[in-house]
């Protein structure tokens, strides 16, 4: 019988609550750049203590403009074993900024190597639904083929299935398509990596997020749907001929369709994420006197484990402890 290996899931979970518990103070307050400072320093600390050796491959910063967990900053104790990590202090800076639903707060990690780096590259065309579905979607095909295909394989009518885009002038075309189809619509101002796990997560009541987001968003998507059993396929899509032309330097094809395992080349994943603000997917945070309480999904690859798990925090003793406020 193998001996079981470290679940560092379980160790990114307090990255991420530390970052939900720092950003859910800014809930509703308009100020974006504020709440990404607070998640980030808070979840840069945390980092600190986990025993990895760490690089960051996906980092939100660049894009965001936002104080950066950047790109090949390590991270870690320095410790075996060497990884890779796509990290998103702050998925749903909007929502979270207007006090509404479905931010959070998620970090991923494979081994060193394994997963996919978009470079410059800032958004993908996506599909992605949960274990039912997997296998029957193709990104290349009509969104009728698709959609047909996934009620067909959950049994369903198209007009049972609930499709959840960006609502963004882009998907016009999108969303007419899918109307004409009677599929029903849930429209989000942003957060598409949460989007994408609620595909995999039955009681959200989403079967398949569709539509171009970003794409460092694609690869944490990729961490979790592959641990729970989902799929996500993507194209990447330049914003204008500079970017493509330094994609085109990178390597990348804008003709390929990316799968699952090419956004993470290995099962050995670890994917965490906290509610900041209440959603379909996970609650956000409490706060009550001298304590808070948050909600998280860990994930680990090896095992195919699906946590929940809900902590009560007491912040008076968390900043005795921390060099960072909550």
């Amino acid at each position: 019988m193998a001996t079981p290996t470290r679940n560092l899931a379980l160790e990114l979970v307090r990255v991420t609550e530390a970052a939900a518990l720092a950003a859910g103070r800014f809930m509703g307050r308009g100020d974006k750049a504020a709440a990404d400072h607070a998640a980030v320093e808070a979840m840069r600390l945390m980092l600190t203590s986990v025993d990895m050796d760490g690089v960051v491959v996906i980092g939100e910063g660049e894009k965001d403009e936002a104080p950066m967990l950047y790109r090949g900053e390590r991270v870690g104790t320095g410790a075996p074993p060497a990884v890779d990590l796509a990290v998103d202090p702050i998925d749903g800076t909007r929502p979270l900024a207007t006090g509404n639903l479905n931010a959070i707060s998620t970090v991923a990690l494979a081994p060193r190597g394994t997963m996919f780096d978009p470079g410059p590259i800032v958004y993908m065309d996506k599909i992605a639904v949960g274990p039912a579905a997997r296998g029957k979607v193709d990104l290349s095909a009509p969104v009728e083929a698709n959609l047909r295909a996934i009620a067909r394989a959950k049994g369903d009518r198209v007009e049972d299935l609930t499709v959840i885009i960006l609502d963004r002038p882009r998907h016009e075309g999108l969303i007419a398509e899918v109307r004409r189809l009677k599929a029903r619509i849930r429209l989000i101002p942003d957060g598409d990596v949460a989007a994408a796990l609620m595909t995999a997560w039955p009681e959200s009541g989403i079967d398949v997020l569709l539509g171009i987001g970003g794409s460092p968003e694609g690869v944490l998507a990729a961490c979790a749907l592959r641990a729970m059993g989902g799929e996500i396929q993507g194209r990447l899509v330049p914003r204008n001929e500079e970017e493509r032309r330094r994609g085109l330097e990178l390597g990348h094809d804008f003709d390929r369709v990316l799968t699952t395992e090419d956004l993470v080349a290995s099962d050995d994943v670890c994917f965490a994420a906290t509610g900041i603000t209440d959603g379909e997917l996970l609650r956000g945070v409490k706060y009550s006197g001298g304590g808070a309480t948050t909600d998280s999904l860990v994930v680990r690859g090896l095992s195919g484990t699906v946590r929940r798990i809900q902590a009560v925090h007491g912040l008076e003793k968390l900043n005795r402890l921390s060099a960072f406020p909550y």
